[in-house]
């Protein structure tokens, strides 16, 4: 079994007595450790599977299954509690504490999980240890998104889930941040997924999984993925 499974989901809506499907009968694993991308263009149903993945979302019918724990079947309070221990979350925009510093906004993590790890040396793991004391207004876009890291990965968490998180930056600083979670992945031995629209990205994945209309059309391992620095697009 993979570390996630990801089990012929399907995702219903009713709008005026019509029945919408976001996700019809996808599929997709992912091993512990990997980096994978998923892509595929809007309302393909890339953010709705991370929704559910991450716990913010529910299943119409299908099964989720993370490190052997069966996500569909928990409860609105289990629910919660894999949100806050379980799942680190990335972002497009920051969502930062506007009235906070960088170390104050990463140290939030510790009041809601308990193996949280110390919020300064995840912020100087993420380049910012001269920022520490510095407000979200104060930092550029690119350090800001990387204080948004910096705070779901003090959560330890088993997934770090990221959802176009390059989309409000400009290419060199998303090109950084990238690689920022390229090499989290690869020191950390965290799973993380990467929702983008950008086919380019591709080959810096070990895991690519392919969203079409609700369906994923395609999965596919990388056995030598390419450091983002390699990449153009």
């Amino acid at each position: 079994m993979s570390y996630i499974e990801f089990d012929h989901i399907t995702k219903e809506y009713n709008s005026g007595g019509t029945s919408i499907f976001a996700l019809k009968d996808a599929s997709f694993s992912v091993e512990k450790g990997e980096l994978a991308v998923i892509l595929g263009a809007s309302g393909a149903g890339k953010t709705t599977a991370l929704n559910i993945l991450g716990g913010m979302d529910t299943a119409t019918s299908g099964k989720v299954l993370v490190d052997g724990a069966d996500v569909t079947a928990f409860g609105k309070r289990q629910l919660t509690q894999y949100r806050r221990t379980d799942i680190g979350f990335v972002f497009q925009f920051y969502n930062l504490v506007p009235n906070l510093t960088a170390l104050e906004n990463v140290e939030l993590t510790s009041q809601i999980c308990e193996d949280s790890l110390d919020a300064a040396r995840t912020l100087e793991k993420v380049g910012l240890g001269m920022r520490m004391k510095n407000f979200p207004a104060q930092l550029s876009g690119g350090e800001q998104q990387r204080v948004s890291i910096a705070r779901a990965l003090a959560k330890n968490p088993k997934l770090l889930l990221c959802d176009e998180p390059t989309g409000a930056l400009d290419y060199n600083t998303g090109k950084q941040i990238l690689q920022l979670l390229q090499d989290t992945c690869r020191k950390e031995k965290i799973t993380v997924l990467i929702i983008t629209h950008n086919s380019a990205l591709a080959p810096m994945a070990d895991r690519l999984i392919q969203f079409k209309s609700g369906t994923v059309i395609s999965e596919s391992h990388n056995e030598h993925p390419v450091p983002i620095s390699e990449i153009e697009w």
